[in-house]
């Protein structure tokens, strides 16, 4: 079944049909023409044999002669019957009934005797039976005039059709042999027909089902220069130029997809009906925050601010802003239409995240506050004992020395507050200069712990330094200022450590620099505190103090030092087991 549905299959067919039928009417027409052209002959051949036995008869004006003349002139399978007047046979070569019985015919056929007086020559076809009276004979008859003696007579030449049925016949098997072989001659050539016009065909097929399967390098080889040929021609045309195209195709695609990714901004792609089509990773992050907030009996796919704005760009087909807020952070959504010739298909919104930008403008309104809160205490302070010198408030001079002291005390205070601003300032502009030298780590970390024995003495918290590096290792920093973070961090450690705690300052090896560790048993640091640590003027505890010469600047200017080293520096904290900070130094 499945040949006959191929193209081979019904051109085959189709060739060995038109031919079949072809043959079949041309074997019909012959078969007809052979016949009538058989009768025909029998019919010329008796008419001019009859004719001829007349003439000689009449010329020789003896029947005896013309009898024997015309037994020497016709053959078997013809015979003769000579009549005059009175249906008298003067000579026939009949003996047989059959012979007889058309002896009889010929004598009772009115149209046969009126030859003998019309002076014409009458043709005529009979069907006698022969002795069976099943069995029926087909016998052409031919009469001519004869006048012999002042008498009117004829001469009847009969033969039977018999033989010119065999000859048809055989005719008949050579005419459908010879269709029998042009028929399997024809299906043989229809078949390498066939497959010669449709072998290029199928190579195209699997080449078609090759670009289908993305192979679009896929060649068809050009068999013919025919119409085939170019059909193999633009067949390979196609598949170089669908290859580029699709080649463009996928490199404007891996170029959005790549501009997509790389933005900063969450970028979604919707339909009119808001079903989601692109998204970018920063996308997948505010769906998936989205997704969390949401019930599990909830079916939004998307915010519903995001859709009332997408509702609006549909409506108003004008661009639409606004915002929201997930786990806590700040996102700010702007819904632009897409449009499709004159019709708006959809819209894309740009999701910003904000949360930085709301931080950092929350810190800078905190800033001045804390600066103004800062400064304020000592400002009130020497306007306050200003004022009481002023007015001679103090009686004694020992009273007017200690008011003078708590004068000099805030200014100092203010005087290391402005200068830390400024230091912060120049070192968040990048403006910090750094006097880099090459010093031995191990005793530089030692000798600054130990600037804090006294004062952990005082305060009863032990003080340990630990170091695995050896004493001959060095490092490329600048001193003063790494000297500066250390001081910072180990008197935070002990001010926040009660007595009897520990504070352990360790120095350890690492691959491309080295570890300082900081670490104390204090209060610690509220975990939801911990990522602030490092700002400036934050305070975990918002009840404790720094103390009269804290500034609430010193982590983040540490912070800054050690950046600017191209280091690095965490903090690691539980509430009431202690604080450890950390930083590293590359070599």
């Amino acid at each position: 079944m499945r040949l006959w549905r191929s193209v081979v299959g019904k051109l085959w067919l189709t060739i060995l049909l038109l031919v079949s039928f072809v043959l079949f009417i041309l074997t019909i027409l012959l078969l007809e023409f052979f016949q009538n052209y058989h009768v025909d002959v029998v019919e010329k051949e008796l008419t001019h044999t009859a004719e001829k036995v007349a003439r000689v008869i009449e010329n020789h004006n003896d029947l005896t002669l013309g009898m024997e003349l015309g037994k020497e002139i016709i053959d078997e399978p013809v015979n003769i019957i000579i009549s005059l007047d009175r249906n008298e046979s003067l000579y026939s070569q009949d003996s047989t009934a059959f012979q007889k019985k058309i002896h009889n015919y010929i004598s009772k056929d009115s149209e046969l005797q009126s030859v003998k007086t019309k002076e014409i020559t009458l043709k005529k076809e009979v069907e006698l039976s022969k002795e069976s009276s099943n069995r029926y004979e087909n016998v052409i008859i031919v009469g001519t005039p004869l006048h012999i003696n002042g008498k009117d007579g004829a001469v009847y030449l009969y033969q039977s059709l018999g033989v010119i049925k065999d000859t048809t016949r055989q005719t008949t098997k050579l005419i459908l042999l010879a269709a029998g072989i042009a028929i399997i001659l024809t299906t043989i050539f229809a078949f390498f027909l066939s497959t010669r016009i449709t072998a290029p065909l199928r190579k195209m097929r699997e080449a078609a089902f090759e670009v289908a399967k993305g192979k679009f390098d896929t060649k068809v080889p050009i068999l013919t220069k025919d119409e085939i040929g170019e059909l193999a021609t633009g067949f390979n045309q196609m598949g170089r130029q669908l290859k580029f195209h699709i080649n463009a195709l996928s490199q404007e695609k891996e170029q959005l997809s790549s501009i997509l990714s790389s933005m900063a901004d969450g970028v979604i792609t919707f339909n009119r009906d808001g079903t989601i089509l692109i998204t970018n990773p920063p996308a997948d992050r505010f769906l998936q925050h989205w997704y969390y907030e949401q019930s599990e009996e909830s079916e939004e796919a998307i915010p519903t601010t995001v859709r009332e704005l997408l509702q609006s760009v549909v409506v108003t087909e004008m661009e639409q802003t606004g915002e929201l807020s997930l786990q806590g952070r700040s996102y700010v959504v702007i819904v632009s239409p897409l449009y499709n010739n004159n019709t708006i298909r959809g819209a894309v919104a740009v999701v910003r995240d904000m949360t930085e930008e709301r931080r950092l403008d929350k810190l800078r309104k905190d800033f001045i506050a804390n600066v103004s809160h800062e400064l304020r205490t000592p400002i009130s302070m020497l306007q306050g004992y200003s004022e009481a010198i002023v007015d001679d408030i103090a009686g004694s001079e020992e009273e007017k020395k200690e008011i003078a002291r708590i004068i000099y005390d805030e200014s100092l205070r203010m005087g290391r507050l402005v200068n830390d601003l400024l230091d912060l300032a120049r070192m968040e502009a990048g403006h910090i200069t750094l006097n880099k030298d090459v010093i031995a780590v191990m005793p530089f970390t030692e000798r600054v712990t130990n600037k804090f024995i006294g004062l952990a003495k005082e305060k009863k918290v032990s003080i340990y330094f630990e170091s695995d590096v050896e004493i001959n290792k060095e490092i490329h920093m600048d001193p003063d200022r790494i000297e500066q973070v250390l001081t910072n961090l180990i008197d935070n450690a002990l001010r926040h450590t009660p007595t009897g705690g520990e504070v352990t300052v360790s120095l350890t090896e690492k691959k491309g620099g080295y570890l300082f560790h900081v670490r104390d048993t204090g209060s610690g640091i509220p975990e939801e505190d911990l990522p602030f640590v490092f700002e400036r003027f934050y305070k975990a505890d918002k009840a404790r103090t720094r103390g009269k010469s804290g500034t609430g600047l010193g982590l983040a200017i540490a912070k800054n030092i050690i950046e600017a080293h191209k280091g690095h520096i965490q903090v690691q904290s539980k509430v009431d087991q202690g604080t450890a900070f950390t930083f590293f130094l590359p070599v």
